[in-house]
Parts: C-alpha cells; structure tokens; sequence
C-alpha cells in the first residue's frame, strides 16, 4: 500500500442515514470534494487508523472506502468509523484521520447480519493492529493538532 500512512482533513457531512440506525454502527461521512482528492489509485476496501474530532481525542477507527456493494452506491464515500462512543453528532466538525493500514477488499453481503458481523470483525481487527507499535505512534502525530481557529481542509 504505497500510498499508506494517508492522511486527510475535512468537514463532517451527513451520509446516507444508514450507519446507526440500520447498522448501530454510526458513521462520520467526508464531501464529495473530500472524497474526490483521495488518490484515484488507491484501493476500495476496509482499512483501520486513528481519527480526531476537532481538536479532541484521538481515537481507533475503521474507514471504508468504495461503493457499498450491500447497498449498490452510485457515488463513492469515505466512511470513518470511530472506535469511541460520542455523546452526540458532530456534523460540521473537522474529522482529521491518518489510514495506517489496510483490512480487505469490499465485498457484497447476503444479509444485513453478515454485513454487520463483518464490520465487527473489521472493528476487532483494526484494534488489534493499532496496538502495534509502527501503528501506535501515528496517534501522536502533530497533523492531529489543529491551529486554534484555522479551518484546513485536505491536508
């Protein structure tokens, strides 16, 4: 994965509605044009990193990257989930995010339950592997520190 560790910037938009209610896993969704500067090259799939919201806390988090074969997307999207429990919506908010590594491939899902056991898998996998140490200190990268009211985006 020649383009990994990637690191990204935008504002959170609201996605397809689907991650928390359907799934129970929410999601914080990036624009289009945020989406759209992502290496053309890069491969769709699940990969894991750290998030921040803001200038908050940095966290674990799995990212999806593609089409959503399960729901047959028209449009690309970039999907973070945050391995943390928010008290509420953050839409607006600037999500900073590194991908430090990569899970697997999209796939499409016969049921609803398959779709949410996988994604639980992914969410145990990208626990596992930020706790390595070349993932680990990422965390502490200066690009999570946002200048006090400068809004950046991309990069």
């Amino acid at each position: 994965m020649r383009h990994l560790p990637y690191f990204c910037r935008g504002e959170v938009v609201k996605g397809f509605g689907r991650g928390s209610k359907e799934l129970g896993i929410p999601t914080a969704n990036f624009s289009e044009q945020v989406v759209e500067s992502f290496p053309s090259d890069i491969p769709t799939g699940i990969y894991y990193g750290w998030a921040c919201v803001g200038n908050g806390d940095v966290h674990k988090m799995v990212l999806s990257i593609g089409w959503n074969p399960f729901y047959k997307n028209i449009k690309k999207s970039v999907e973070t989930h945050i391995i943390h429990t928010f008290k509420e919506d953050f839409y607006g908010e600037i999500l900073s995010i590194v991908i430090t590594g990569y899970i697997r491939p999209e796939k499409n899902f016969d049921s609803l339950d398959a779709l949410i056991s996988a994604i639980q898998e992914d969410i145990e996998e990208a626990k596992r592997q930020l706790d390595l140490p070349e993932h680990l200190k990422l965390k502490e990268d200066n690009f999570f520190h946002l200048p006090e009211g400068k809004v950046v985006n991309n990069h």
